[in-house]
């Protein structure tokens, strides 16, 4: 439990996307544990402040359900072919890339509104990580239309539950589908990509005991299983009787049965007992419960919650846990907080760029919702960590080193700037307005500051006496070692 203020304000950092005010007066009031079991169990829907509410509610990817984006989007790239000039195409193509770009730009609005405002701020730190486990990259084909979606339906709900429901939710949401390529994995065309991700990055880990034989076995279980952008009133396409019993259709899900291989399959040293759709389901309960998953996805959790290099007794009480409950993230979450290496290392992780950002803003700008998070992507964006804009399906780095470098620190520091006072204006930005004058945060007056003040090194202290504004005080403050780590 923490003996101090400054031990509370450690803890939020770590379980939060970083203390702020609310969350120090919510620890005092109930203590740790109480508000341990309170984010590991949030309320359904956890309201935001209505000013951020209000600006989820006029987006797009809120108002439109994915299905009916996605449909109506390819609708549009395929009539650009029928445009009767070059000119006429070029102006829509450019005006169908814009209009692509703006449904990623509102999910990533949203992301940056939940994290900094949501009351249910484990649930979102941890939708974090498993978007970045379970990574899709918005870039490709027609993702920017179905990211949003993927982050609300699939991830969210899940980020606390059951590991096994998460996975089946990724597994057959169409941005999953299309980014590893299964929508072109069918029966004697067979594409392992997302047979063999699905076991090194999301299950079993690299080293979790498969061959080169389950990766095409799995494959071959995926056979069949796509996307479908036909309109969803549309009646199902025409198949031999047999074939049609077995056609599925789910949103933009589709399981088509005249794609799949229906020999006989084996896994992981074990047959198959169901046939068709049934499979695939079989293949991922055996997936999810090999201890090897156990092993892998704990010690990715350890990886993101205490620091590279967690002790191996915490590893193995975490997996223990996971087996035990049948993969329950929130139990095996409840472990690791509960254990000395995670009092331990609180103050020494450090916070990669989504999370210095989230906590800059948090400790900065709780009080008054942001109108425009847009500079916050941008400056995600330079600090090369920009949300769904990871390429490769291996998610981005949780280990230290991966942001350390000098380059890294120095565009830190730039931000520091930023968020203590210079883009202070920007943030509150109305759409086609000049930002308004605004004076910095006062984050030197906050409950979060003065519970952290008495951790602070000499050095910290010396500079923060020397600022000659509040707005250059916020920004020694924000590039301060106690602040890059958490």
């Amino acid at each position: 439990a923490p003996r101090s203020p400054a031990e509370g304000a450690r803890l939020l950092d770590r379980l939060t996307w970083g203390a702020n005010a609310t969350a120090l007066e919510g620890l005092q009031r109930v203590g740790p544990a109480a508000t341990v079991a309170a984010l590991l169990r949030p309320a359904p829907n956890a309201p935001l402040p209505p000013e951020a509410q209000a600006q989820i509610d006029a987006m797009a990817i809120t108002r439109t359900p994915m299905e009916t984006l996605a449909i109506d989007m390819q609708a549009r790239q395929q009539a650009i072919k029928n445009e009767p000039t070059e000119d006429a195409r070029k102006a829509a193509q450019d005006a169908y890339q814009r209009d692509m770009r703006a449904l990623q730009r509102e999910a990533e609005r949203r992301f940056v509104l939940r994290a900094v405002y949501s009351p249910a701020q484990l649930q979102e730190k941890m939708t974090w990580f498993w978007m970045n486990h379970f990574n899709v990259f918005a870039g490709k084909a027609d993702i920017r239309a179905m990211v949003g979606d993927y982050e609300d339906r699939a991830i969210r709900p899940h980020a606390l539950g059951r590991f096994r429901d998460l996975l089946g939710a990724t597994v057959r949401h169409p941005a999953m589908l299309r980014y590893l390529d299964n929508a072109q994995n069918a029966a004697g065309r067979i594409n392992e990509n997302y047979a063999r991700e699905l076991m090194e990055l999301h299950t079993l880990g690299v080293d979790g005991g498969y061959s080169q034989r389950d990766v095409q076995e799995m494959a071959r279980v995926l056979t069949g299983h796509g996307v479908s952008l036909r309109p969803l009133d549309e009646p199902p396409p025409k198949l031999k009787p047999e074939w049609a019993r077995q056609y599925v259709r789910r949103g933009l899900y589709e399981f088509h049965p005249q794609r799949h291989d229906w020999n006989p399959k084996e896994l992981l040293g074990q047959p198959l007992q169901g046939q068709g759709m049934a499979e695939l389901d079989e293949a991922l309960d055996r997936l999810a419960r090999a201890p090897a998953t156990a092993r892998f996805v704990t010690r990715k959790m350890a990886a993101y919650l205490v620091g590279d290099a967690p002790p191996p007794a915490l590893l193995q009480s975490m997996a223990e846990r996971f087996q035990q409950t049948d993969g329950h993230i929130g139990a095996v979450l409840h472990t690791l907080f509960m254990s000395e290496a995670f009092q331990a290392s609180l103050g020494t992780r450090l916070r990669d760029p989504v999370q210095y950002v989230m906590a800059g803003l948090r400790l900065g700008y709780s009080d008054r919702v942001l109108a425009n998070p847009d500079p916050a992507l941008s400056w995600l964006q330079r600090l090369a960590e920009p949300l769904y804009g990871r390429v490769t399906p291996d998610g981005y780095p949780l280990d230290a080193a991966a942001w350390t470098s000098s380059g890294q620190m120095a565009v830190r520091f730039e931000i520091a700037r930023a968020l203590g006072g210079a883009g202070t204006g920007a943030l509150y930005r109305s759409e086609g307005a000049p930002p308004p004058k605004m004076q910095p945060p006062a984050i030197a007056q906050s409950a979060a500051f003065r519970a952290l003040e008495p951790q602070l090194a000499p050095a910290t202290r010396m500079a923060l006496a020397r600022a000659g504004s509040p707005a250059e005080w916020n920004t020694f403050l924000l590039s301060a070692p106690e602040f890059m780590y958490a």
